[in-house]
């Protein structure tokens, strides 16, 4: 495979944007530009937020003296856009107006794709994404809601998860469609997916809140005491989603996302904090249990990945509950940067050729 390529790789999340430049078959910078909570809460939607951005990935640029024009590629980490199979796709008009539309949800990821395919148009440069948060691969039984007029549907760190669940498989010495496995992102969000022989059948819906509660994200929530709170005339339509998707979780409780503050709390003796933090890892053992049966029982290995996996607090309770399923093995931090050059370098080699978003 040729190595000769300068690719720009943005990734931003919900405290942060994520900035790559991979060449010469070496990340040559990884830079996480971290965004401030008050900062950021400025901002009345994630669209506001493409200045500020963009700034922000254009900094990087001009920090390590690198001109726009000399970019091979960029890839960006996927956005919100309808199901669709893992791949490698080119960001096309179809795919920003379905980010715009927000119907298949919101997050700072549809920003960087705007940003990164308006670089693109101007510098006449590739824009790449690979295994979008919507990738779908559910069987049929996850679907199901309990009423009809509702799906679940497949949206979370798919890209994380995917290149975690191939990493995870080479060190058992197999492919990835040979294993079990469940994986856990553990960050802003957290998804917990069940892998089958190279597909994700089941998967929360982190993107919306579903499953655990998370340093922003609600989690899954009693349906009923939802609904009052909707109808109780306290609240907008975008104030519960707010509650929901940014303004839940650890924030919620405890009024920052940041876990070594919240660790540094427990330890000066904060039992709110304490009991809080508890209770999320509670949730993500929880819900690794819940994939154990779609599973199963039949597992090769529990993967956790993620950010919140340097927490050793977070850590250690978690082993306590789910060690007894199967072995656990730690890839710490996000991989995405990493998998977001490797897609781009199989574009360029044709191993993959790129799948249409129509």
């Amino acid at each position: 495979m040729s190595s000769d390529k300068t690719i720009l790789i943005i990734n931003p999340g919900s405290t942060s944007t994520k900035v790559g430049i991979f060449s010469d078959g070496e990340m040559r910078v990884n830079v996480s530009v971290k965004h401030d909570d008050a900062e950021l809460r400025k901002f009345a939607t994630i669209w506001d937020q493409y200045d500020y951005r963009k700034d922000a990935i254009l900094g990087v640029l001009r920090d390590n003296d690198l001109s726009i024009e000399k970019i091979d590629a960029i890839a960006c980490r996927g956005g919100n856009v309808k199901p669709l199979p893992g791949g490698i796709y080119r960001i096309c008009p179809k795919m920003i107006a379905d980010m715009k539309s927000g119907v298949y949800g919101g997050h700072p990821i549809n920003v960087g794709g705007l940003i990164a395919f308006d670089l693109g148009n101007q510098y006449n440069i590739p824009v790449l994404t690979a295994d979008p948060p919507m990738t779908d691969e559910l069987c049929a039984s996850a679907r199901y809601s309990g009423i009809p007029q509702i799906s679940r549907q497949s949206s979370f760190h798919a890209l994380n998860q995917k290149a975690t669940a191939r990493k995870i498989a080479a060190g058992l010495g197999k492919k990835y469609d040979e294993v079990n496995l469940i994986v856990v992102h553990l960050g802003g969000g957290i998804s917990v997916g069940a892998h089958r022989k190279g597909k994700i059948i089941d998967v929360n819906n982190a993107l919306d809140g579903d499953g655990p509660f998370s340093p922003e994200r609600a989690g899954s929530l009693p349906a009923g005491d939802l609904v009052k709170l909707c109808f109780s005339g306290e609240y907008s339509k975008e104030q519960i989603l707010k509650l929901l998707t940014g303004g839940g979780g650890l924030y919620a409780y405890l009024g920052t996302t940041n876990a070594i503050e919240i660790e540094k709390r427990i330890a000066d003796g904060d039992l709110k904090a304490a009991e809080v933090y508890e209770a999320m890892a509670y949730q993500v053992a929880k819900e690794i249990g819940a994939c154990t049966t779609v599973l199963e029982g039949e597992i090769d290995a529990i993967a956790l990945t993620g950010s919140l996996v340097y927490s050793k607090i977070l850590l250690d309770s978690l082993l306590k509950k789910i060690s007894f399923i199967a072995p656990v093995l730690l890839n710490p931090g996000e991989n995405e940067m990493e998998a977001l050059a490797d897609a781009a370098m199989r574009y360029f080699s044709q191993e993959e050729e790129l799948s249409v978003y129509s």
